[in-house]
């Protein structure tokens, strides 16, 4: 372990809704700091055991409990009830893998057999009800997972070897650049089953800048003009390239959320950015791969767009892929 790397157990805030008792348990929850001179991020690390997160939903690796940059906040607790299996009890820019059915092996397994959900594990099928991300699957065997922090960043490995013929060697480093405001996701899948691995990968954000409530105060610009498949109604509307918000979004049942469509077939327009003008900070988000499916969504906590890219990996194949988080001051804050 490098020198000046802070691994800690620590007592998070954050505590536990269990219905229907609605019992506050709080716990201990293994995590990991990093730093440079300009940014200092909080990363809570996977364990099978006494993880902060272990649903049967997005990748365990890389969830970040917040990450500050010149005294600002970029991400946090934007839900309002936790369970450490509940779906979306997660923090950061955290991923999902999704394939056509779902999850992998999922449409041809039979009630009671395995289907696989990567970074997650070898999970049970229950029935033979659709998939659905937000069920809480039970987790047959999670692999083994190897994390290693260092001062700057930490490399998560994970290795599934027994799903019934999907296998797999994935690495993910989330780590900060030199001395710059920058974060980067860099990803490494592995094919070591005899099935294809054919699936999409997106990253959920969870954007909470500075904790502002999503409304006129955030606005989100696309590198390409966007069209909504759902009405924005009265909350919402695209401005050229810019998606404006209109109304501050009730605390409960509003979101502004929809597929979105009119991007190309480059990896030039996997380039987002969310900005708060009350606080006057951004953050971009850049992939290096061309988007294969785009969705947005936000509710008054978090601002979140979703961009999926697709893989197809053969056997003995490797796929390989990588996100940039540039964090920034609007013109004229200090």
């Amino acid at each position: 372990m490098a020198a000046g790397v802070r691994v800690v157990v620590a007592r998070l805030l954050t505590c536990a809704v269990l219905l229907p008792w609605r019992t506050a348990v709080c716990a201990d929850f293994p995590r990991a700091e990093i730093s440079n001179r300009e940014i200092h991020a909080k990363l809570l690390l996977p364990n099978s055991d006494n993880g902060y997160y272990r649903g049967s939903r997005f990748d365990w690796a890389g969830v970040i409990e917040s990450l500050t940059y010149k005294g600002h906040s970029y991400f946090g607790k934007w839900f309002a009830r936790y369970s450490p299996t509940q779906h979306d009890a997660i923090m950061g820019p955290v991923e999902e893998f999704r394939s056509e059915d779902g999850a992998l092996g999922y449409a041809e397994a039979k009630p009671g057999e395995y289907f696989v959900k990567i970074g997650v594990g070898v999970l049970q099928k229950p029935d033979n009800s659709k998939y659905s991300f937000a069920r809480p699957y039970r987790i047959i065997t999670g692999g083994k997972r190897v994390v290693r922090p260092e001062a700057d960043r930490v490399v998560f490995l994970h290795e599934l070897n027994d799903g019934n013929g999907y296998a797999y060697r994935y690495q993910k480093t989330v780590r900060l650049v030199g001395n710059k405001p920058e974060l980067v996701l860099e990803h490494s899948l592995k094919n070591t089953g005899r099935k294809v691995i054919d699936t999409s990968v997106y990253d959920h954000d969870f954007f909470m800048l500075d904790n502002e409530p999503t409304g006129p105060n955030i606005r989100v610009r696309f590198q390409f003009a966007p069209k909504a498949e759902t009405d924005f109604k009265d909350k919402a509307e695209f401005r050229g390239n810019e998606l404006i918000y209109k109304r501050e979004l009730a605390a409960r049942g509003d979101s502004v959320a929809s597929w979105l469509t009119g991007f190309g077939s480059t990896a030039k327009d996997n380039d987002f950015a969310v900005e708060n003008t009350k606080t006057g900070i951004g953050v971009r988000e850049i992939g290096n791969r061309p988007l294969s499916q785009l969705n947005f969504w936000s509710i008054r906590t978090t601002v979140c767009p979703e961009a999926y890219i697709h893989m197809r990996i053969e056997p003995g194949h490797t796929f390989k892929w990588k996100i940039t988080y540039q964090f920034y001051l609007l013109a004229g804050t200090k």
